[in-house]
């Protein structure tokens, strides 16, 4: 048995986040005066009196920052055992917040002389390496983490000697890749120091969020099978690099590991976002430029006329069950249509355009488009079977689509994409049957009863 008991002071850490046009974001002040650690930014904090440390992050939020946070809305984030070079140790509790009433400000003018908000990726400098390590180890999903800083360390917080340790949680499985994938990734960027899950609920994929030692961020994805992975390395080092800024680079790739490390870009999902109704006409505006400009990044060339059929039987077996009166004669009245049509131009398509898969950043006016692994060759009006149901009930956001595509759809497009949209509402309604995606089944469903009113209002 060692000797003494381990005493030590416990701290208070607010990381109060918000969603920002570029990705989360946390509140930092920058301390000022005679003050420990004067002029390194830093999150709200401070010691636990006699109260219980959630009381104590809700007196020092208020505190220091004029910002009023309800006890029910404090979320605890990561335990940080530190000790400062030739200092006592320490343990920090950093608190997750993420709704609040006020607007931050400066209240202790004696003690910080800044406030502002900061992107997960873009942190400022200098920064206190003990509070930097708290938000590291948040980001990266682990439980508790050891910062224990070296003889000679300053206190603000440097690259070079980042003396962050993670120490996972029992069933902290998803928060960073396997190790092979953790070593061909840092072999390709260098150290990694955060990983985030950034899967999709609905994909077998995964993706993870990576933040490197000396501040890059990078996303690091390992598709289910091989033919996805095979189509977005293809695509990646094919056409989608015309794309320019509106689309990640392909940093690596390994076909063994099934695995890819590619650029970040910015801006937020589309998906549940709003916009007021002008911006969301800009947007869509740019969605069909997009698509002009992925659908003419190769030659067009003469195709078979043969949409995808096949599956047909088997998906409407597995839809059966949840399907209205009426909507299996109807998905079988629409797709023997699909025989008689002429054979289409085929064209690089991304395979899932769709909101989710859209990126917008406001300030940039800029839009980026991600997730390429079902991208392959075929009639263009494929890239509009997910997105037209964010059109449904708005012709001018339909409007704006054809205003920047260039052009509308001709005659044989749009039956071509009312079978292409009922086979995929068919396949999801099936597909979210098997795998317990009621969501999924109610988007098909929903689908098909919007193709249904538009042929019989």
């Amino acid at each position: 048995m060692s000797g003494g008991r381990h005493t030590v002071p416990v701290d208070v850490h607010l990381l109060a986040v918000r969603d920002g046009d570029r990705g989360p974001e946390v509140l930092l002040s920058r301390r000022a005066g005679n003050v420990y650690a004067s002029g390194l930014w830093h999150a709200p904090s401070g010691h636990v009196e006699l109260e219980t440390v959630v009381d104590a992050v809700v007196r020092e939020t208020l505190e220091e920052t004029g910002l009023v946070v309800d006890a029910a809305d404090v979320r605890a984030a990561v335990t940080v055992h530190h000790r400062p070079p030739g200092g006592q140790a320490r343990v920090g509790l950093f608190f997750e917040v993420r709704r609040w009433s006020g607007t931050p400000r400066v209240v202790e003018k004696d003690k910080c002389d800044a406030i502002g908000w900061f992107g997960l990726d873009e942190l400022p400098e200098p920064m206190v390496a003990y509070c930097r390590a708290g938000i590291d180890a948040y980001r990266a999903g682990a439980p508790v983490a050891l910062h224990f800083p070296e003889a000679g360390d300053a206190i603000a917080y440097d690259p070079a000697a980042d003396r962050l340790v993670l120490v996972p949680g029992h069933t902290d499985r998803g928060a960073a890749p396997d190790d092979a994938v953790q070593a061909f990734a840092e072999q390709t960027v260098g150290r990694i120091t955060a990983w985030s899950d950034a899967s999709w609920a609905r994909t077998e994929s995964r993706v993870w969020r990576a933040r490197g030692a000396e501040g890059g961020t990078w996303y690091v994805k390992v598709h289910q099978n091989d033919r996805f992975h095979q189509r977005e390395v293809a695509a990646l080092r094919g056409w989608v690099v015309g794309l320019g800024a509106a689309a990640p680079r392909l940093v690596a790739a390994d076909a063994q590991l099934r695995a890819v490390v590619l650029t970040a870009v910015g801006g937020q999902s589309l998906h549940g976002a709003t916009h007021p109704p002008e911006e969301q006409r800009q947007i869509f505006r740019r969605i069909g430029k997009l698509a002009a400009a992925i659908h003419t990044s190769a030659p067009a060339r003469p195709g078979d006329g043969m949409l995808p059929l096949g599956k047909l039987e088997q998906h409407l077996n597995g839809a059966r069950p949840h399907l209205a009166p009426g909507d299996e004669a109807f998905i079988r009245t629409v797709t023997e249509k699909a025989g008689h049509l002429p054979g289409a131009d085929v064209v690089p398509t991304h395979g899932d355009f769709q909101l989710r898969n859209l990126r917008w950043d406001g300030h940039a006016e800029a839009l980026h488009v991600i997730d390429f692994e079902r991208s392959e060759d075929g009639p263009a009006v494929r890239d509009f079977v997910r997105l037209s149901d964010a059109w449904h009930g708005r012709l001018d956001l339909l409007q704006a689509v054809m205003d920047g595509y260039g052009r509308l759809f001709t005659p044989e497009e749009e039956t071509q994409l009312t079978v292409l949209s009922v086979l995929d509402a068919v396949s999801g309604i099936s597909y979210g049957t098997a795998h317990g995606d009621p969501e999924l089944v109610e988007r098909g469903l929903r689908t098909l009863a919007r193709l249904r009113f538009a042929q019989h209002p």
